[in-house]
């Protein structure tokens, strides 16, 4: 949202007051936090002080290297719900300190970041800055922060009647932006990676992936230089990024109040582990949800016989799969969702899924579910009675005709619906089912309807949906099979929800444009501590050509996560190609490429314990996450690290031909074994079963078996396997954890280059010297 026309105009549907001058700089008595009193204009008589908007700033240092800063206009503004769930596992010690001198002004310092406000109460000056050496971070100077009215109001008595007379109240704040600064993150985002340049709108829609709108929208961005930013509103923020001023990052909303908390690193993984301790840290998988997953796909044709038959011929052609997905018609059409299976084409779930099992043709069942009743079942009724759903302000329940006929919309502010959601996923999971694909919940009304939680605001719920949605959901699952072994399929996540794992980036087209919207928006993602994220293999809306499902396959295999699933077409490989024979088939590679993930276990699964334990992304994340000093590190969203040691790219061309980036040091083609030095860009050109794949210098990588029994849960530390050496020095290590995440020892490279700690592996294993 645009107020300026250019520089030297307002917009002409705008009234924007800037806070001009800090009249007074006050700290709070428990010496946490100063409180500005900033005149919107220069205060140099007392008639100057009447007839005018103040804002008040409250800076207030929390822990060590984050800041918040408040901007309030109406102090008198009730602070309504719902809130984001800030600090879940407590919050950290912190001692701030307060210093004032007459040449520098006032200080408040949060261990390694400090905020000084100028001395001169006619420049509105507040910077960021490192505690220790001074560096500045970031800044808020003149006309920075303000309030604005839309449409502009020609009289000051208009503004009695806020809200009831079509008048809009805005506060926003605008962050200095430093020359070659890029910014990234705000969720799940599918257009250029770095946001520079961009309005974004923090408002979560069911947008499919070729648009600016996201399924995922996290009120957090982390910046090139340093820092990071939080929003703390589950209501829409606006942000004009270098887009309104070149150098500033403008962030809006429509409210009395604006708060944020900066973040310092400097490096940004720290950044990322201080923001998981704000709103959460991701939680653990369980390993077999690593493996693949297979979908009946949605509007295909299928039955009990036809997943049978998919997952025999899986079994048969050496493919294993890990879960099986029941996507939207295990339902009966108009039903969704009541939770009832179609007994026509599913005449026995309970059976057919204890069969599956059975016989090994799968390991975990999943269904879909989403957060909608459609009117044609008998349980809308039921819910409605009830109140377990929405309702307008007259009474009504609320309902349309979008997605599922006379829909209406669970109330998760309604502890009964809730008790009764959680009950329906219960039953699910007596007949077998493992986890839940939480579809759906972008579109949620604001406009008159009224919660059961009578407290909380329209528009602030709109976002929030998503987290008490999936949280209902997550948390049914871990009573159930336990706190490690709940998984889900999310599609719709706003700030903190990585808490309840995992997502996949929504319907996506079957081009190689999308499925590089596809890896900007994992690499987005990744930058909010989601640890685990997943897409449609082949991509969902159309018939992906067999040249590019394999390339998707290379690229989804190398995900955290895994699945092939469509829109009105199968995924199994064998519809892909007509169950060619040529070399390099979709059979062959998918089977290829699920073998090398299974391989790849024990560093994946360490990989992962150390990302829970830290807010990191496992796969994707991005390369600047690892080496955030190189420039054109910033810039790279063709290619990400799996984990830390790893670094893939994938391929976009039928021909094979790729061009990716290799940062600073030696890396080790995984394939041939030749060594590159970095740092530079690179042309190589790859068939369906390789695409650049180059381990970092000084890695210790233990990899497992391709095939056996156990799945992706495999006791992979106990059946034999390689430990390749890759570019090692003495101290160079790995950890080595268990199919439940358990740190079990440490293989470490000594002085005469020998690895010691070998005796934690069990079975017969070889040591490779790679390079």
């Amino acid at each position: 949202m645009k107020f300026r026309d250019g520089m030297w105009l307002v917009a002409q549907d705008k009234t924007v007051q800037y806070a001009e001058d800090i009249y007074t700089v006050t700290p709070r008595p428990d010496g946490k936090a100063l409180n500005l009193l900033c005149p919107t204009r220069r205060i140099f008589s007392r008639g100057d002080t009447l007839n005018l908007a103040t804002l008040n700033v409250e800076i207030e240092a929390q822990f060590d290297g984050v800041i918040s800063l408040e901007v309030t206009h109406f102090a008198g503004a009730k602070r309504v719900g719902p809130n984001f769930d800030l600090y879940p596992d407590g919050k950290p010690e912190n001692s701030a300190n307060i210093s004032k001198t007459e040449a520098v002004g006032t200080t408040i310092t949060s261990g390694s970041l400090s905020a000084t406000v100028g001395p001169d109460p006619h420049a509105f000056d507040i910077r960021f800055h490192d505690s220790i050496t001074g560096a500045e971070v970031t800044s808020l100077l003149n006309r920075s922060v303000g309030l604005a009215y839309s449409p502009a109001v020609s009289n000051p008595k208009q503004v009695s009647e806020l809200g009831s007379n079509g008048i809009a109240h805005y506060i926003f704040t605008q962050t200095q932006l430093g020359v070659g600064e890029s910014i990234h993150g705000l969720g799940e985002r599918f257009g250029a990676w770095n946001r520079v340049g961009q309005n974004i709108e923090v408002w979560n829609e069911d947008g499919g992936t070729s648009s600016d709108q996201a399924y995922k929208n996290v009120s957090f961005w982390l910046s090139s230089a340093g820092y990071g930013i939080f929003v703390d509103t589950p209501g829409k923020v606006d942000l004009e990024i270098g887009s309104e001023r070149c150098s500033r990052v403008q962030m809006a909303v429509e409210a009395q109040r604006l708060k944020w908390y900066i973040i310092y690193g400097p490096d940004p993984k720290t950044i990322l582990s201080k923001y998981a301790r704000l709103t959460g840290l991701p939680p653990a998988v369980p390993a077999w949800s690593f493996g693949l997953w297979l979908s009946t796909s949605f509007t295909t044709s299928y039955s009990e016989a036809t997943v049978s038959n998919f997952l025999t011929q899986m079994q048969e052609r050496a493919i294993p799969v890990e879960v099986f997905h029941f996507d939207c018609f295990w339902l009966r059409a108009f039903h969704w969702c009541d939770f009832v299976f179609d007994t026509e084409q599913f005449p026995d779930p309970a059976g057919q899924i204890k069969r599956l099992k059975e016989a090994g043709l799968v390991n975990k069942i999943s269904v879909w579910t989403n957060p909608y009743v459609g009117q044609a079942s008998p349980v809308f009724q039921y819910a409605a009675e009830k109140g377990y759903l929405v309702r307008r302000t007259n009474g009504d329940v609320w309902q349309w005709d979008l997605w599922q006929t006379g829909m209406g919309l669970v109330d998760f502010t309604n502890p009964a619906a809730v008790s009764w959601y959680e009950s329906c996923i219960e039953k699910l999971c007596d007949i077998g089912v493992d986890c839940i694909k939480t579809d759906f919940g972008e579109r949620i009304p604001t406009k008159g309807v009224k919660w059961f939680d009578e407290t909380v605001d329209n528009e602030r719920m709109h976002n929030w949906y998503a987290f008490i949605y999936n949280k209902a959901v997550y948390e049914t699952l871990q009573r159930r099979y336990g706190k490690r072994e709940a998984v889900l399929f999310a599609r719709t996540a706003c700030a903190g929800t990585q808490r309840f794992p995992l997502c996949w980036g929504g319907d996506s087209e079957s081009t190689a444009p999308a499925l590089a919207e596809s890896v900007r928006a994992g690499l987005s993602l990744g930058l909010a501590s989601f640890a685990s994220w997943s897409c449609d293999i082949g991509g969902f809306e159309g018939s992906p050509p067999p040249w590019l499902y394999k390339r998707w396959v290379a690229f989804g295999l190398l995900c955290s996560h895994s699945r092939l699933h469509g829109s009105n077409s199968y995924r199994v490989p064998w519809f892909i190609d007509d169950d060619s024979q040529e070399p390099e088939n979709a059979t062959a590679v998918l089977r290829s490429w699920v073998q090398l993930k299974r391989r790849l276990m024990p560093y994946l699964y360490a990989q992962a314990v150390e990302s829970w334990a830290n807010g990191w992304p496992i796969s994707l994340r991005a390369v600047a996450l690892e080496f955030p000093d190189d420039p054109t590190a910033w810039q790279c969203d063709r290619e990400f690290m799996v984990g830390s040691q790893i670094l893939a790219a994938p391929v976009f061309t039928e021909e094979g031909d790729v061009q990716f980036y290799l940062p600073e040091g030696r890396w080790t083609n995984y394939w041939s074994g030749e060594v590159l030095q970095g740092s530079g860009w690179r042309k190589e050109q790859h068939g369906f079963l390789t695409l650049p794949l180059f381990v970092r210098e000084g890695t210790v990588l233990v990899l497992g078996k391709e095939e056996g029994e156990g799945g992706f849960g495999y006791d992979w530390l106990g059946g034999g396997g390689e430990v390749r050496l890759y570019g090692v020095q003495e101290g160079s290590k790995t950890t080595l954890v268990d199919k439940e995440g358990k740190e079990i020892g440490v293989l470490v490279v000594g002085k005469d280059g020998e690895v010691k700690g070998l005796e934690h592996l069990k079975g017969e294993w070889s040591v490779i010297k790679v390079s």
